[in-house]
């Protein structure tokens, strides 16, 4: 409230805005929103269960190489290496190939309190709902199977019991 009646002292004719707005009667939205299943999976490591993954067309001058047996595990490499140097490379990178991410659960260490973020809010504040953005169809089924992608991995999670 105070950086609103800084506001107020410089320009007047923001605080009978302010009066105006606050005296309209509250918006109702009827909005639909989409249910996401809840997966109680664990999504396993790719070097305990190798992920099924679509491989595209690549240029030229790149080429898959695989670090497990049967084309699993892929990676792209350049085609330009002589096959010693792409033996090198495939050796040093199976030896390493659990620092190596191709689904989410592969990514190890994160700590959600890196990537979380907590909005402090003052005394009283009371929750206000915004109108909901539209998607066309195909997109809202991408960005549904990122949501469910990251609700898997636990990287996000649903918060019940909140006023927001």
């Amino acid at each position: 409230m105070m950086v609103l009646e800084e506001y107020m002292s410089l320009d007047p004719s923001i605080g009978e805005s302010t009066f105006e707005l606050e005296a309209l009667p509250p918006l109702h939205l009827n909005l639909a929103f989409i249910e996401l299943p809840q997966s109680h999976t664990k999504l396993l490591p790719s070097i305990l269960q190798a992920p099924t993954l679509k491989l595209k067309e690549l240029p030229k001058h790149l080429k898959y190489a695989y670090l497990g047996e049967n084309g699993i595990l892929p990676l792209i490499i350049s085609s330009k290496l002589s096959a010693l140097e792409e033996e090198k490379l495939i050796c040093v990178l199976r030896e390493f190939r659990e620092a190596i991410g191709w689904i989410i659960a592969d990514i190890k260490g994160l700590s959600p309190s890196t990537c979380m973020h907590r909005i402090l809010l003052e005394e009283g504040a009371k929750p206000s709902r915004e109108a909901q953005c539209r998607l066309n169809p195909p997109m809202m089924e991408v960005v549904k199977k990122e949501i469910l992608k990251l609700l898997d991995a636990g990287i996000i999670f649903p918060i019940f019991n909140s006023e927001w």
